[in-house]
């Protein structure tokens, strides 16, 4: 695969603060692990997700295994973990914000039943949960190994406990930052669906009322939330399953998430980086058209501040691609034939139009040419290929066509070289595809020259559906 100028337009910019107001001048967190002992330790906590973590401090248990974590700044509140020695096994701990000097005891071997918190209300509460959930779920486990009419009772009765338990629980503390952690991490209760005519439970019921509770518990005004290993999962689950994969539907849910994500400005620039950065190369065909939105109205318009080159990067890149989303007429492609002859994409007669920008060279797009050439042999009856060499080496070129057999395809190459393959038809790697129905609009971008039987007869299947 050969690659061009590789934008990478958010990551090189973003920088979000991980600092909170400080509740108090510095911190004190003591340790005590049985069956430790001179062993290094780290202090730090989870960042969006419970894949990266963010180190804050480090401490040497002695021969007791007690440890102690001090510095004169205060820490940002989040779920912080202490992260035992070879980085495999570690305790999770809240640090509000608030409490900044606590201590903990615990014996590894089994770190929830025997901690003890000193100091700190919010794991009391956490550790206390954490006990319940456990006695819980051993109780569901046994009566689960023998299914009696008996036990299939007494597990209703023990879920309708726990959950009475929990209900109190979060009722009583309703200020505590465990509290949002535990609900942050909970999906919404849906109750009861009403029925369809036939005695069904109405499906679409049950999915618009879980939607629409999805961010009931989460404090967007919190930035807290950040420093959760929860955030990042549960932006895609709701992005990529509750949301319609369609521009229209795209755009309209993602700018009523972000509005409310406005309430914290770090939460804010952390949604609009999550969200945008998963649809500048998107899985779903044609769902570009939501990058360039955000593009514009977050980046672009002001509203989020950026650097000078980050924004001239953007722009260029939202310049290029806004005539090349799906459902736009393709620009003209200024491209000659082999015998010197300008392409005229628009007097092409076909009802569907493959456009296959290769290099010459790529080794990617010499494995792809005899599975698009399949392809059109194919589908020559109202499918037309137009192959366009982008590297302008013109005996390369006439050798790659008539070694891979493309004879009966429409070839084009620039062997004037003017045309910015890169910036006008968003070539960054080669092979790039783009299917055009018979009125030369895109109807798929990016698309794998593998998939492109199987989206040809999907799109033939939609059309004829949509027909009737």
């Amino acid at each position: 695969m050969k690659k061009r100028t590789h934008t990478a337009l958010l990551t090189s910019f973003l920088i979000i603060s991980l600092l909170t107001s400080s509740f108090g001048q510095g911190y004190r967190i003591e340790a005590t692990l049985k069956n430790f002992k001179d062993s290094s330790f780290v202090l730090g906590h989870w960042s969006y997700s419970n894949k990266q973590f963010v180190a804050k401090d480090t401490a040497k248990a002695d021969a007791n295994g007690h440890m102690v974590f001090e510095g004169n700044t205060n820490l940002p509140g989040g779920l912080y973990l202490l992260l035992f020695p070879g980085n495999q096994k570690w305790i999770e701990f809240v640090y509000s914000g608030k409490e900044t000097t606590f201590s903990m005891e615990s014996d590894t071997a089994d770190i929830v039943e025997t901690m003890k918190i000193k100091g700190s209300k919010e794991n009391e509460l956490f550790y206390g949960y954490q006990k319940e959930l456990r006695k819980g779920i051993k109780q569901i486990e046994v009566l689960n190994q023998n299914k009696t009419p008996e036990n299939t009772a007494k597990l209703k009765q023990a879920q309708d406990t726990f959950k009475g338990y929990r209900d109190t629980f979060f009722k009583a503390n309703p200020d505590a930052f465990t509290i949002k952690l535990l609900k942050m991490s909970s999906d919404p209760e849906v109750p009861a669906a009403p029925k369809l005519a036939n005695g069904k439970t109405d499906s679409a019921w049950v999915f618009n009322y879980y939607k629409s509770h999805y961010w009931d518990n989460v404090d967007f005004a919190d930035d807290r939330i950040l420093r959760t290993p929860f955030l990042e999962s549960k932006i895609d689950r709701y992005i990529q399953n509750l949301v319609v994969q369609t521009p229209d539907s795209l755009i309209k849910d993602t700018d009523w998430l972000i509005a409310k994500a406005s309430a914290n400005k770090d939460v804010k620039s952390y949604f609009v980086f999550s969200i945008i950065n998963q649809y500048e190369n998107p899985k779903t065909v044609g769902t570009e058209a939501l990058w360039v939105h955000m593009a514009n109205k977050y980046y672009l318009s002001g509203d989020m501040g950026i650097s000078a080159d980050a924004k001239k990067r953007i722009s260029d890149k939202v310049t290029t691609l806004k005539d090349l989303l799906v459902n736009k007429t393709f620009p003209v492609l200024g491209v000659t034939d082999p015998m010197g002859k300008k392409v005229d994409l628009q007097a092409i007669n076909a009802n569907y139009t493959v456009l296959f920008f290769y290099a010459a060279t790529c080794g990617h797009c010499k494995e792809a040419s005899p599975v698009l050439k399949s392809f059109y042999d194919k589908n020559k009856a109202d499918v037309k290929v137009i192959a366009i060499d982008t590297e302008r080496n013109q005996d390369e070129w006439k050798s790659f066509i008539k070694t891979y057999h493309l004879e009966e395809l429409i070839n084009g190459s620039d062997p004037l070289n003017q045309i910015d393959f890169n910036r006008k038809f968003d070539v960054v790697t080669t092979p790039t595809i783009y299917v055009l129905d018979k009125n030369k609009k895109i109807i798929a971008r990016k698309m794998p020259v593998e998939q492109l039987d199987d989206f040809l007869n999907y799109y033939k299947k939609k059309q004829l559906a949509s027909a009737k």
